[in-house]
């Protein structure tokens, strides 16, 4: 008999979520985790710790208030990297401990130290102490995350040279920054220092940012941070990276010649797959470049079948709130347990400075796919809750289709965005559409009247046609539309 029914290795969302559902079913399960406490990556270096940083940032410096104070407004005039620090420990202690409750509720062992297998059925634990532990089990998961990309050409030295791992750790505020990458984690972390009133250049090699985004949004987004000082060098590689002789600056060489000096450099240019350690080989295992796993998509199994893979290991869409799902599901098909299937749609969220969140399908997505559309858009600043928020920035868009008028897409840039997103998420899995947005009624004041908004402002461009198809007296049109909504949910 093996020592557990499931080995998990790595407590980040998906391990946690699937440790817990195995648990449920009653089995024995053991969460084994290398670093210093349970929580994973995000937890302790990304999606937790991120989130609190901004959060931090927006609070002291009074960033919410400026629309109607002013730029120079500040609820603390010198902010110190030991403030940005204070609430992030916190933080993360309050996360810990929450989850360390759920594994002993739940009687789920965990032990620390690093896993590497031993043959399909066994792993060897290494532990701080030097000792090892050989475990079985009849099932394994693997999701260990992953590690900041980090290429030869670059001078890491965890004081000026950083990857997003160690920008966590600043013991003072950079005077400068320059963020390699745009992507999600480059974005955000250009945007929170942008927030904090660090001169930024944001630096990637493609000519735009965040290809998976609306380009309205990313239009939108962009127009923001060039309004607000952000210097971006897009369409030119980062050739070298060395510490000025006459300063304590960096410097950093573009391929086409430019020259971009600054205190601070931030490498952010992608991730890979934390699996260098796990000695897959022994298990039957390989990965690819970027070190991830490759799975079946519905089930979350790998070419080994009782072992699994789930979370950023495997790759798109390495979001947190996916990440569970996938372990649920794992745990759920390890057991023969009936699982739910996930949504078609799920939310993004991009915690910037504005934040961005969308759902559905992209405006390029809707004419590629050649699906007769309207598009209506409310700016935050049109709401009355905008107005009392002092926003000057912010806006929601949706996509209906003319045939239908369902709900194609939802996108939103602007304050509480990864908040309101989830309005215009429920409609679309339960296929709502245009009916749903006019003839409800919403709080007011709140930013979710946007919605409404951009409903009435599609709705007005329509053709007669379409319009027409609500001009027939249905008194109960919305309680059938709800019963015929779960149905096709």
């Amino acid at each position: 008999m093996s020592d557990y029914d499931l080995i998990v290795i790595g407590s980040g969302p998906a391990g946690r979520r699937a440790a817990i559902q195995a648990a449920k079913f009653g089995k024995s399960v053991l969460v084994v985790e290398r670093g210093r406490r349970v929580g994973g990556v995000s937890v302790h270096t990304g999606t937790i710790p991120s989130k609190t940083l901004r959060e931090t940032a927006l609070n002291l410096s009074g960033w919410r208030e400026r629309g109607f104070y002013g730029r120079s407004y500040r609820v603390k005039q010198d902010i110190t990297a030991d403030d940005l620090n204070a609430r992030l420990r916190m933080t993360l202690t309050h996360e810990v401990e929450v989850l360390e409750h759920q594994f002993a509720r739940n009687q789920v062992s965990t032990l620390k130290g690093e896993a590497r297998f031993k043959d399909r059925k066994t792993i060897t634990v290494h532990k701080e102490s030097g000792e090892t532990t050989d475990i079985t089990a009849d099932r394994f998961l693997i999701c260990v995350g992953t590690i900041p990309f980090r290429p030869d050409y670059v001078p890491f030295d965890g004081k000026c040279v950083l990857d997003s791992d160690e920008i966590l750790d600043l013991t003072a505020m950079p005077k400068s920054l320059a963020v390699i990458g745009a992507g999600v984690i480059g974005i955000e972390y250009a945007t929170i220092f942008s927030a904090l009133d660090v001169p930024v250049t944001l630096i990637e090699p493609r000519h735009k940012m965040l290809d998976f985004i609306d380009r309205e949004l990313v239009a939108d987004l962009t127009h923001q941070l060039r309004d607000r000082g952000v210097q971006l060098r897009f369409g030119s590689q980062a050739a070298e990276i060395k510490r000025s002789p006459t300063s304590e600056r960096c410097e950093i060489i573009l391929e086409n010649g430019r020259v971009v000096r600054s205190h601070i450099v931030l490498f952010a240019a992608g991730r890979m797959g934390a699996t260098n350690s796990l000695n897959l080989d022994a298990c039957g295992l390989s990965v690819d470049h970027r070190g991830r796993l490759k799975v079946d998509p519905k089930t979350f199994q790998t070419e080994v079948p009782h072992i699994y893979a789930a979370g950023d290991v495997i790759g798109f869409p390495s979001l947190a709130s996916t990440s569970m799902e996938q372990g649920r599901i794992a745990a759920c098909h390890a057991f023969e347990e009936k699982a739910h299937k996930p949504p078609e749609f799920f939310p993004y969220g991009i915690y910037a400075v504005p934040e961005i969140s969308t759902v559905g399908l992209t405006e390029e997505e809707v004419i590629e796919k050649g699906i007769p559309y309207e598009c209506g858009v409310a700016r935050f600043r049109e709401t009355s809750r905008g107005h009392i928020m002092g926003l000057n920035n912010g806006m929601l868009k949706m996509l209906f289709s003319l045939k239908t008028r369902k709900l194609l897409g939802c996108h939103i840039v602007g304050e509480g965005a990864t908040e309101l997103i989830h309005i215009g998420q429920a409609v679309l899995n339960l296929g709502g559409g245009l009916d749903y947005f006019v003839k409800n009624a919403f709080n007011y004041p709140t930013l979710a009247e946007a919605y409404k908004v951009a409903a009435l402002d599609a709705f007005n461009r329509m053709p007669q046609a379409v319009k027409a198809a609500d001009e027939k007296p249905e008194p109960h049109r919305m309680v059938e539309d709800i019963e015929a909504g779960l149905k096709r949910a």
